[in-house]
């Protein structure tokens, strides 16, 4: 069973966005297998699941993800003798990882941003000056009109990055911005957010499953 099996099995209220979170998961997969990154921005909870976010994809969720023979033999060769040791350490220690930002966690930037040129600007500043055509905005707000998010939306949208829109109820002014839009059916905080978190899981497993298949 794949894990958005899983996920309707165990949340059906979510069939409605059945074909959403489909079409999010290929927009993921296909940047990541394509060597683009993630950007992961949101507010208050969502700014912690943000960070949750980025925490699965950047290391193994569910199970180790081992370096590949060139990643180890790269490591090896940057090393100089007396670091064999260590290189053989990271070889070993390191996770494959799914390039992923948290565009919340920035404190410093975020800080000077909302000082010198607008309060809600931060986002979109981040997006502006990291993002490349082919990364993805992974935007999150469960109202669907959280300023922020939708500016970052539009940067992104100059950037030609496709973005993913996580919300609740009918996705707000953030829905029209996304290539995806999945709007959990719920419309408090606390229950979309608590819909937010079995549907981002299931993305993250399908992610590691496609890019860093188990052995066989």
């Amino acid at each position: 069973m794949t894990a958005l099996d899983e996920l309707f099995e165990r949340y059906p209220t979510l069939l409605g966005q059945r074909a959403s979170i489909v079409s999010a998961r290929a927009l993921l997969v296909d940047s990541a297998t394509s060597g683009h990154t993630v950007y992961v921005c949101g507010n208050g909870g969502s700014a912690a699941d943000a960070e949750h976010i980025v925490g699965e994809l950047m290391k193994g969720m569910v199970r180790r993800r081992p370096l590949s023979r060139d990643e180890r033999h790269a490591l090896a060769a940057a090393a100089p003798a007396s670091r064999s040791e260590d290189a053989a350490m990271l070889a070993e220690g390191l996770d494959g990882a799914v390039r992923a930002v948290c565009l919340s966690s920035q404190s410093s930037l975020l800080t000077a941003v909302a000082n010198d040129l607008g309060p809600h600007l931060g986002f979109a500043q981040q997006v502006f000056g990291y993002g490349a055509a082919g990364d993805v905005l992974w935007a999150i707000s469960t109202s669907g009109y959280s300023r922020n998010v939708v500016l970052a939306a539009l940067a992104a949208r100059a950037r030609r990055m496709p973005v993913f829109a996580l919300t609740g109820h009918d996705g707000g002014d953030l829905a029209p911005l996304a290539t995806v839009c999945v709007a959990v059916p719920a419309t408090d905080v606390s229950s979309v957010q608590e819909l937010h978190r079995p549907v981002y899981h299931a993305l993250c497993r399908e992610l590691e499953d496609e890019v860093f298949p188990p052995a066989r």
